[in-house]
């Protein structure tokens, strides 16, 4: 019979587990250790919203601004003492402003309806024509009397503008503005467009989607109509 082994007494105590929670004293986790991973995704998520609305906004101010006039002489008739067919003879505008501003408040339109790097293209090229804008606006300053002394020229006119009542209008003003505030939508849009919402394939194009073909014998009415409703071709 054998005797029962005895507990080796000069062995080393096994070491005891180490913990994986940081030290607060107490044994529990210390919350500022670790990093939210999350926090920053959602926080550029919920600026899908509000950016777009500013860059709508903004867009739709700088098209409505670019389409007028933006340095003109006023009372041209009574100023010039000469026969003038209209005032706005003597009203010069930015055509470039206006095209610049359509193209910016397009790209906010497909911004909506567009995913992956798709969108973050038509995002750059909104910031690339926010850009443009703020030039033109600058540009506009500096040329826009010289064009109107080169019309009142065309008249027979010898006054020089710095001696007429000329000026910039309120809309240069609201399109320097516009142009301004575009360009700091355009850049949250370039920063956060690839962590914005986007539209179920649902809503893509009929030839868009992948036709999934439904045995047509065995369906049921309802999965006919989900089948089409989602853009697919049953008889396919």
């Amino acid at each position: 019979m054998t005797e029962p082994e005895q507990p080796d007494h000069d062995a080393a105590p096994e070491a005891a587990p180490e913990t994986t929670a940081d030290a607060t004293g107490d044994g529990t986790p210390d919350p500022t250790s670790g990093t939210d991973t999350g926090a920053e995704p959602g926080k550029k998520r919920s600026t899908f919203g509000p950016v777009v609305l500013f860059g709508l906004a903004s867009a739709a101010l700088a098209a409505v601004a670019g389409a007028k006039a933006w340095y003109v002489l006023p009372d041209a008739a009574e100023t010039l003492d000469i026969p003038i067919a209209s005032n706005d003879q003597f009203a010069i505008d930015m055509p470039l402003a206006g095209a610049l501003s359509l193209v910016l408040l397009a790209s906010w339109g497909v911004l909506l309806v567009t995913r992956g790097w798709v969108r973050r293209g038509v995002a750059i090229l909104g910031l690339v024509c926010s850009l443009g804008l703020v030039v033109t606006v600058v540009q506009g300053a500096r040329t826009l009397p010289d064009t109107l002394q080169d019309r009142l020229g065309d008249s027979g006119v010898t006054t020089s503008v710095d001696k007429l009542d000329a000026g910039l209008t309120g809309w240069f003003w609201a399109a320097a503005v516009a142009a301004v505030l575009s360009v700091i939508a355009s850049a949250l849009a370039v920063r956060d467009v690839p962590s914005w919402p986007t539209m179920g394939t649902r809503y893509d194009a009929p030839g868009a989607a992948k036709s999934e073909p439904v045995d047509l014998k065995d369906a049921r009415e309802a999965d006919l109509w989900k089948a089409i409703d989602e853009g697919h071709d049953p008889t396919l």
